[in-house]
């Protein structure tokens, strides 16, 4: 696989180092669970959600933290062997999980819900005024009476 080195970058750039830490991190090979599926939705223009399906998990066994630019939701099962019935054939995934998603500036988790089997994480991207892009009015100079030229006359 073919590395690239960003170092020139870093001295030429400002602010990007989260960014090159990133686009450095991609080269390299990761092992990405699959589990649980994931949904990533577009629900407005500032808005998303993420579903998950998490069949066999209730409120209690989950978990949501957020963190500076990390959303983890965490599922940890407990023990429901409590009858003394045994399991002949195990279908329905009873592993732990913990899957992280990267949040972009200013993205924060305005609510969380379980229905169905499947976790929505519902999120707001809210930009500060200062950072939003603003219109600046052009301002036209008076337009006054118009000017004569004067000339003078010379006579001979």
């Amino acid at each position: 696989m073919r590395h690239v080195d960003f170092s020139p970058l870093y001295r030429s750039t400002v602010g990007f180092d989260r960014l090159f830490t990133m686009l450095d991190s991609l080269s390299q090979p990761e092992q990405v669970p699959s589990y649980p599926p994931y949904n990533i939705e577009r629900t407005g223009e500032n808005t998303y959600r993420i579903t998950m399906a998490v069949a066999g998990f209730d409120e209690t066994e989950l978990s949501i933290e957020s963190h500076a630019h990390a959303l983890i939701v965490k599922g940890e099962k407990r023990d429901e062997n409590v009858d003394g019935s045994e399991f002949l054939y195990r279908g329905i995934a009873k592993r732990a999980f913990e899957r992280r998603f990267q949040l972009a500036d200013h993205v924060e988790v305005t609510a969380a819900s379980l229905k169905n089997g499947l976790l929505h994480i519902d999120l707001l991207r809210s930009i500060p005024e200062a950072l939003k892009p603003r219109k600046i009015a052009i301002a036209a100079e008076p337009v006054d009476a118009p000017k004569a030229i004067e000339a003078q006359v010379i006579n001979n």
